[in-house]
């Protein structure tokens, strides 16, 4: 399926109106619990397919889970990495709807980022205003009244957008060209190019711009920017990942008939006179009539079947992208926002955890966890903790008097290697797309070609066109499948905040970073489903804990936000 097919998904039981007398009897096997793997299996259950979803550890989410730390006499909910969603990304709002979790987001009204400018300690904000202008329109007073740049770059970025809106993404000189290169050739300050743009790529391609396709930036800025006035309004989860992501779809896929497998691990997938045989570490073997396989590149390349048309070569060349995140809680407020984006410093964005952590019901009164979301990592992700302790604590005390006056309670770091594949120029070449030379086998991940950055939208995007592809193999024409589901009884399918809008299939990005768990110093890319004690960074005393990370399966899972 193309990138640009139907990708609303799945009607609930009971609601669908879809091809599920086709379909039912039929199996399909879905291989990697991530929301790519989540987003896949939900479609094959909802078109009457038993659906069976493996994931290799203890729970689904892939990149975006939580894992719990005990913190004094509580334990605290740690996400793995910060995710934020657009008001753009209907696949991904749609997957929230069906999994009756909306409730637990918040969406802007409008976009509105407060910006601190390190170099002088002033504030300015990027804000959609709020006089009704039609897009594109709607960017010029956001970007002519962006404080961190001068005036006359102001100018040149507003004219630039323009040019980078009329960027054909697919086009290989597009896609081969850096973005970096590009803004320099059409006047883009280095200035600029810090506090503007690399706000935008850092975040959602994690990669500089120096390092990122221009065709995905140009993406990310017609997409986010420029497609609609309401596109780059944000969201984010008002509850830990696991809850909103993993747990709910078990739940989900349960009701919808379909089965969950955790702690269980692919060794091969072969065509048989049957359909399709899924050998398990154990031995025991599944017989499918279709499989989606959902995990990682280096996992894909090692399980592709021999006739796919895939070339795993090109898997493993995509690479990988690090990011981090060092947690801080404070005995006092902090931060006076849900979030904050910093230009001109090492810290590039700072993220309220305090209610979704679980921190306001069991920590001191008035504390604060604040999460700092750092893409584009190399030069951090092999420094110790204590190294990072020190750099990102004495520039959040140089940056906000409060934290001078706090005390720091605990602070501790998680990281992730191998957060995303390399956005980098060419990189579209490398990507596979979801259909392949099997019929009956299909691809799901960030890392195929959705037309989208590593994000939790092309995650989402990628599984509902696996699901079909499989689908169609199968002989079952699936229906164009529309987005259902509202929150729980009592509960509006919408997030907080958001006033309801009207409903579409437009594309929309949205990052979300898998890191592994690291209290202090132990870097748990090692954490699969045993539990990994982590030791605490002195000179604090963490209390040891345990730390669960999950299958990186739909690396939407990108840099942090957006």
């Amino acid at each position: 399926m193309s990138a640009g097919g139907d990708t609303r998904l799945g009607h609930r039981p009971g609601d669908r109106a879809g091809t599920g007398a086709a379909a039912r009897g039929r199996r399909v096997v879905v291989i990697g619990g991530g929301l790519a793997g989540i987003a896949a299996a939900l479609v094959a259950a909802d078109e009457g397919a038993e659906a069976v979803l493996l994931e290799a550890r203890p729970r689904l989410g892939g990149a975006t889970t939580s894992f719990q730390r005990k913190f004094q006499d509580g334990t605290l909910w740690i996400d793995t990495g910060q995710h934020v969603f657009m008001r753009c990304c209907t696949a991904y709002r749609g997957l929230l709807a069906r999994l009756g979790v909306t409730h637990l987001t918040t969406l802007q009204p409008r976009l509105d980022v407060e910006v601190l400018i390190a170099g002088s300690l002033t504030r300015t904000r990027l804000r959609r205003t709020r006089v009704p202008l039609p897009a594109p329109l709607h960017l010029a007073p956001a970007l002519l009244g962006y404080r961190a740049i001068p005036p006359a770059d102001r100018i040149r970025a507003a004219l630039a957008a323009f040019r980078i809106g009329r960027l054909d993404q697919r086009d290989p000189s597009v896609d081969g060209d850096s973005f970096g290169g590009w803004l320099g050739r059409h006047g883009q300050s280095a200035a600029a190019t810090e506090a503007l743009w690399e706000l935008l790529t850092v975040a959602t391609l994690n990669a500089p711009a120096s390092e990122a396709s221009l065709g995905l930036a140009a993406k990310v800025v017609r997409t986010g920017l420029l497609d609609g006035a309401d596109a780059g309004d944000l969201g984010w989860p008002e509850a830990p990942l696991q809850q909103l992501h993993g747990d709910a779809a078990v739940r989900a896929l349960e009701t919808a008939g379909g089965t969950v497998r955790t702690a269980t691990k692919v060794r091969a997938i072969t065509r048989s006179a049957a359909g399709w045989e899924v050998t398990l570490d154990g031995g025991e073997v599944l017989v499918a009539d279709g499989v989606v396989l959902a995990v990682p590149p280096p996992a894909a390349a090692g399980l592709l079947p021999e006739g796919s048309g895939v070339d795993p070569a090109k898997l493993r060349e995509l690479g990988v992208s690090p990011i981090i995140n060092v947690h801080m809680i404070f005995d006092r407020p902090v931060l006076d926002g849900p979030m904050l984006a910093v230009v001109g410093s090492p810290i590039q964005w700072i993220f309220d955890r305090t209610v979704s952590s679980g921190l306001a019901e069991v920590g001191p009164p008035g504390a604060q966890y604040l999460a700092l979301s750092q893409s584009a990592a190399e030069e951090w992700v092999d420094q110790p903790a204590n190294d990072l302790r020190k750099l990102f604590v004495e520039e959040m005390r140089r940056l906000f008097p409060a934290a001078r006056a706090a005390e720091l309670l605990e602070v501790f770091v998680t990281r992730e290697r191998t957060a995303t594949f390399r956005q980098a120029p060419g990189s579209l070449g490398l990507r596979p797309g979801q259909a392949t030379s099997l019929p009956g086998f299909a691809l799901a991940g960030t890392w195929t070609d959705t037309g989208w950055p590593a994000t939790m939208e092309g995650a989402v995007r990628s599984g509902i066109a696996a699901a079909r592809e499989t689908l169609a193999g199968m002989g079952v024409a699936g229906s164009a499948l529309s987005v259902v589901g509202h929150g729980p009884p009592g509960q509006r399918g919408e997030s907080r905040g958001e006033a309801p809008t009207r409903s579409g299939d437009i594309e929309g990005l949205t990052p979300a970073s898998a890191v592994a768990t690291e209290a202090g110093t132990v870097d748990v890319r090692t954490v699969s489903a045993a539990a990994t004690a982590a030791e605490p960074a002195a000179p604090h005393t963490a209390t040891p804990h345990t730390a669960t990370a999950q299958t990186e399966t739909s690396k939407s899972t990108g840099g942090f936000p957006v």
